[in-house]
């Protein structure tokens, strides 16, 4: 009696074995699984008859119920995988979920009485033997699961003999055959007989019916048979080397587009042939490099390749009459890599074709640019424009837009020099091109209060700080159409929110800390300097060292506490900055001052003549 159950553990562990050396990768992976099973429930069995006390044979009838169970369901995706039958991956999980709840009660064999109730072992005819079994209710699942497993099985079998048209009735038959016999075994004959357990066989049959049904699988795979017939006929070259790139061979279309390989003898080492060091050896190398690496070498990127570098190239012809595709990939034996392969495919009109597109798209790319930016630098000009005209109705703070432009631009260049934080550089560029723009809003306020010279009253200020609000509408509504959502986002933030202060005393919404945008807090910084340095109706100009201090003073209440090093670190190019201005502006002021006393003595002279 053991040497039975020896005799299936052989067979099944022979036909894993002949199956491992048929393996394809388009094999179906629930195939694979019954070949990995099937032994391991054998060796349960053996180990169940040789078992010496009750716990020993127990943990064997847990492994055998996996095999049990498990099989019976792989058996099943099988046969849905071979006859094209489709099921979503959902499913596929909730089956594998299921089976594995029914086995889990198998786990209480021994402790509790869920699956077992009663259970004793006996030693008839030299072999252990499980006898006295009184099932519990969770071994009625087990059947019952069995049962709808194999009720599918049959099911789909049925369904695509009949309405499958690309499923080979060879193999449903073959697949019927183990189904059957399985079926029987396990509901029927193995009530009849309780000398010997009858499943090993049919597990070792099932086995022996799936190496046939795998040995004609290559027949209908269509991606091999596909490819196979595609080098036979001579429309794509193949080359071959091992991995001491020796020559191996190649056929008629790689001769003709490397004429070195024709008559070249196998087993001739390449690497020694100055005519294909520039081409094959070149490429294998960097096919070496990049599974090495990940990357390719930068010379040997191909220009008309995939950007991400995948190995292959083009190789012109002799005469310069044909481009050529080559792609380099392992040289397989079965599953085993056993050198090089090249793939040469003619690939001269492709090559024409992108060549005249890329030229075309060249100067297409040209015009374009060109356009572009003729139409942002009007768009930038225009924004400017109209932050110039509303800074005109306020004859206090002339050059102020202007001024502040230049101080969050010096602010963004020492924030980006900073390795610890990462700006976006179209973000610096936003923030910078905003900035004329934080004042929009005053277009919204009164004369009487806009062009008032003094101090405002509460309700004064109360109207001009909603400037602000205003401001963020009115850059809205010019950039509601822009293409560039996150410069009008970036716009919008720095005329709503460069008012709000760091403590949540600010205006209009009293945000505080990083509830600020980022761009609104720099763009804080830069109009409170301006206002401190330049002189208003109000008050004169500050000096830039008292100026400096209400700014340090500021950081943490006023301001964003994070951008006093920035600040600090841009001070001496801002007070460089605004002393120029000074310059500039005494210079235009004794200018037109020269101007205004010369229209005067005209005024007398005419004045006297009349």
């Amino acid at each position: 009696m053991l040497l039975y159950y020896e005799i299936l553990l052989g067979l099944s562990v022979l036909f894993s074995v002949i199956y491992a050396f048929m393996w394809h990768k388009h094999f179906d992976d629930n195939i694979t699984l019954i070949f990995f099973l099937v032994p391991i429930g054998n060796l349960a069995y053996v180990a169940i008859a040789k078992s010496k006390t009750l716990e020993e044979a127990i943990l064997a009838t847990k492994i055998t119920y996996i095999t049990g169970l498990f099989a019976v369901l792989f058996i099943m995706l099988t046969i849905l995988g071979l006859c094209h039958i489709q099921i979503p991956k959902l499913l596929r999980g909730i089956l594998v979920g299921i089976t594995m709840l029914v086995y889990l009660p198998v786990l209480t064999i021994g402790r509790y009485d869920y699956f077992y109730k009663d259970v004793q072992i006996e030693t008839r005819h030299g072999i252990t033997q499980m006898v006295g079994k009184e099932y519990g209710i969770c071994h009625t699942f087990v059947y019952a699961w069995v049962f709808i497993l194999f009720f599918f099985c049959l099911a789909a079998l049925v369904y695509s003999l009949i309405r499958k048209n690309n499923v080979s009735h060879k193999i449903i038959f073959m697949l019927f055959a183990p189904v059957v016999i399985s079926m029987l075994l396990f509901f029927v004959v193995r009530k009849i007989t309780t000398e010997i357990e009858l499943l090993p066989a049919a597990y070792v049959t099932a086995q022996f019916f799936y190496i046939l049904i795998a040995y004609r699988l290559g027949l209908y795979d269509i991606d091999d048979s596909g490819l196979d017939s595609l080098l036979l006929k001579g429309e794509t070259g193949f080359a071959s080397f091992d991995y001491n790139l020796r020559f191996l061979g190649c056929n008629d279309t790689a001769e003709e587009a490397i004429p070195t390989l024709k008559g070249l003898h196998v087993d001739r080492p390449v690497g020694e042939l100055p005519a294909l060091q520039d081409n094959v050896v070149r490429w294998i190398r960097a096919f070496r490099e990049k599974e090495k690496t990940g990357k390719m070498p930068e010379e040997d990127l191909d220009p008309y390749g995939d950007a991400d570098g995948d190995v292959h190239f083009h190789h012109k012809s002799a005469d310069g009459s044909k481009t050529y595709h080559v792609e380099v990939n392992y040289l397989y034996d079965g599953r085993r890599r056993r050198g090089y392969q090249l793939f040469i495919t003619d690939d001269t009109a492709d090559v024409k074709y992108m060549e005249f597109q890329e030229k075309f798209n060249a100067v297409l790319r040209d015009k374009v640019d060109q356009k572009t930016a003729r139409i942002l630098q009007m768009n930038d000009h225009l924004l400017y424009s109209m932050a110039a005209m509303v800074e005109s109705r306020d004859p206090f703070t002339g050059g102020h837009i202007r001024r502040t432009s230049e101080g969050v631009r010096l602010l963004i260049e020492e924030m980006k020099k900073d390795p610890s934080i990462s700006l976006n550089k179209g973000f610096c560029e936003h923030v910078i091109k905003a900035a004329p723009m934080h004042d929009l809003g005053k277009i919204a306020v009164p004369d009487a209060v806009l062009l008032k010279p003094g101090r405002y009253e509460p309700e004064e200020y109360e109207i001009m700080k909603s400037h602000s609000a205003e401001g963020a509408k009115v850059v809205h509504n010019i950039l509601k159409d822009t293409d560039d959502e996150n410069f009008r986002k970036v716009a919008e933030n720095v005329a709503h929110f460069h008012h709000e202060r760091w403590d949540g005393k600010g205006y209009p919404d009293q945000l505080a800390g990083e509830q600020i945008p980022l761009e609104a807090r720099i763009m804080a910084i830069a109009d409170v300097y301006d206002a401190l340095v330049s002189k208003r109706i109000y008050k004169n100009k500050m000096p830039p060292e008292k100026a400096n201090a209400i700014i340090l003073e500021g950081m943490g209440t006023q301001f964003d506490p994070g951008l006093q090093k920035y600040y600090e670190a841009a001070r001496p190019a801002l007070e460089a900055y605004y002393e120029a201005q000074l310059d500039a502006d005494a210079t235009q002021q004794e200018e037109e001052g020269t101007q205004q006393n010369a229209d005067g003595a005209q005024k007398e002279a005419d004045t006297d003549q009349k």
